[in-house]
């Protein structure tokens, strides 16, 4: 084969499983035949948007694209605002799903149905697949909620899985990861799920589960359909709602944590529990996976292959960490602040925007977040710091997911843990926090979220929201000018201050408009900074201000309505 072509699958028994479909195996063969029924039936041009959550269809959808020569979109959602921002005019983007449920606005759709491949599939030869081309475009939500494009050649792609396969061998000391199979809970579309279920077995002999359990017992069960040896990916905080179910687990092979680091408690039970290597990989959507290591053994991370790390001054002169070599195209940045031990091991310390100070003394949030999830019965916790200070001092609130603990528990427990200009003078019991599929839990997401939370009577609350670009809105008002309509805009406003309990308590079932002002444009895409600010005294007004940049587009209030 030609150093520039590069197999679309790893050189595996054509009749071994690649994939299990509610236990039953589907081979290599199965899976070649399938793709290439697909491939002539997608249409010409492309992007494709790939949205299927079945495993299987995912992988199928990846495979007829790649046959193509098409580029495969991953977006962090399926959300019709998110995909809406994928169709540029003119384009020739379409999307592969599983679920008629999903919206697909100004886009055509290939539906992929779920049905096990006939038996006795006639041979194919595995096709081959242009090391340069554009085969993935990971799109991360970004901090403005936009999705942001990461390309990824074929030839990336396939150096990543390469040399995971070589480091997870070695380390559970198999010749090959042939006979694997991976359960996954997180979602093929995120580069971690991407990486280490369909591509770990397409390029790395192993096989995957098609499913996506997300509740303990679906995730049991899940493993429990598939053979031995098995592997189970994951991230932190769904091994740890795992763990805390109590439900019985078949015995694993290895476990991969991703996303997040361990704790080396959690690594522990971990093991304990199902019997398996715990073995945590490190890398972001921009370099691939790059590093691993195994927290119950040592906390320090190892790279891959020839990849190497070093620091180097921005032009600011801020301290980064470049990790650079081997399958990365480029030369990488991470987000993270790292102690070197050489320019192959390093310690994580936290995220380079995690870092926080207070009366003094420096800490980083994911520091803080580890010991509050490290003390019993705390199912779920993040800190959070305020805008606001007290005494001339900001001070952390702790939010958790803990029915069993009250508040002066969780003090004491952190008491112990903690400095005490750390320790929260505030514990804010929640039903449960906005992560996303992975198990993230982003900046922004977290900063509405306690704002929301702690909302009460004359506290501000500032929420953002994102303006399609296609919203239908823009067709009428106006053709060449588009404005998004007042009615939208107030509609948007109100929504927002029902969203947060104390805001909507205070407005009742039927609020009423009592005055708005329009003062600047809406376009398509804008970012909306909507500020909430509940009235003192007996009106239990709520004015409101919208902002687009800096600029106030809207503003006016809204005022408790008549009970019927």
């Amino acid at each position: 084969m030609s150093p520039e072509l590069l197999p679309l699958l790893a050189d595996r028994d054509p009749d071994a499983p690649l994939a299990w479909r509610a236990g039953v195996p589907v081979s290599a063969r199965a899976f070649l035949a399938d793709v290439a029924r697909l491939a002539p039936q997608l249409p010409d041009g492309g992007p494709v948007v790939n949205l299927c959550t079945d495993r299987y269809a995912f992988a199928l959808g990846l495979a007829a694209a790649l046959v193509r020569g098409q580029t495969s979109l991953l977006p962090p959602d399926a959300r019709p605002d998110t995909l809406a921002r994928l169709v540029e005019p003119g384009s020739r983007t379409y999307a592969v799903l599983d679920d008629t449920g999903i919206e697909t606005p100004g886009m055509p759709r290939v539906q992929i149905e779920h049905r096990l491949p006939p038996a006795g599939a006639a041979p194919q030869a595995v096709p081959a697949i242009a090391g340069s081309l554009h085969a993935v475009s990971l799109l991360t939500s970004g901090s403005t909620g936009t999705p942001q494009p990461h390309a990824k050649s074929w030839k990336t792609l396939v150096g990543d899985v390469a040399a995971a396969v070589g480091r997870l061998s070695e380390l559970l000391g198999r010749r090959s990861l042939a006979g694997l199979t991976l359960v996954a809970t997180v979602p093929v579309q995120h580069s971690y799920g991407l990486e280490s279920s369909a591509l770990l077995a397409m390029l790395g002999g192993a096989a995957f589960d098609s499913g996506r359990p997300f509740f303990p017992a679906d995730v049991a069960q899940a493993l429990a359909s598939v053979p031995q040896p098995r592997a189970l990916v994951t991230t932190p905080f769904h091994l740890k709602t795992l763990l805390l179910s109590g439900i019985a687990l078949p015995p694993v092979d290895l476990i991969l944590s991703a996303t997040a680091p361990l704790s080396p408690q959690l690594a522990a039970q971990a093991e304990q529990a199902m019997g398996g290597q715990m073995i945590e990989i490190y890398g972001s959507t921009e370099s691939g996976q790059v590093a691993t290591r195994r927290p119950t053994r040592s906390e320090v991370w190892e790279t891959f292959g020839e990849i190497r790390v070093h620091a180097e001054h921005d032009a600011e002169g801020a301290e980064r960490f470049v990790f650079a070599g081997d399958f990365v195209p480029e030369p990488t940045p991470m987000a993270d602040v790292l102690e070197l031990v050489d320019d192959r091991r390093f310690r994580l310390l936290g995220r380079a925007n995690d870092l926080i100070h207070v009366a003094g003394r420096r800490s980083s949030l994911g520091y803080l977040n580890h010991h509050l999830n490290s003390i019993p019965a705390v199912e779920d916790g993040a800190f959070w710091l305020p805008d606001d200070v007290t005494d001339g001092v900001v001070r952390p609130v702790a939010f958790v997911v803990a029915p069993a603990l009250d508040a002066h528990a969780i003090i004491a427990a952190l008491r112990e843990r903690l400095e005490a200009v750390f320790v929260p003078r505030r514990v804010v019991h929640v039903h449960a926090f906005p992560r996303e599929g992975t198990g993230k839990l982003t900046a922004r997401a977290l900063r509405e979220f306690a704002l929301a939370q702690l909302a009460s009577d004359g506290t501000p609350v500032q929420l953002t929201h994102e303006v399609p670009v296609d919203h239908p809105a823009f067709a009428g008002h106006f053709p060449g000018q588009p404005l998004l309509p007042g009615a939208l805009l107030l509609a948007e406003v109100l929504e927002a201050a029902q969203g947060v309990p104390a805001l909507a308590a205070r407005l009742g079932p039927r609020p009423t408009l009592a005055a708005a002002k329009f003062l600047a444009p809406v376009r398509p895409g804008s970012t909306l900074r909507i500020d909430l600010n509940p009235e003192s005294g007996a009106s239990r007004g709520l004015r409101f201000e919208v902002r687009v940049a800096e600029v106030v587009a809207a503003s006016g209030r809204w005022t408790p309505g008549s009970t019927p």
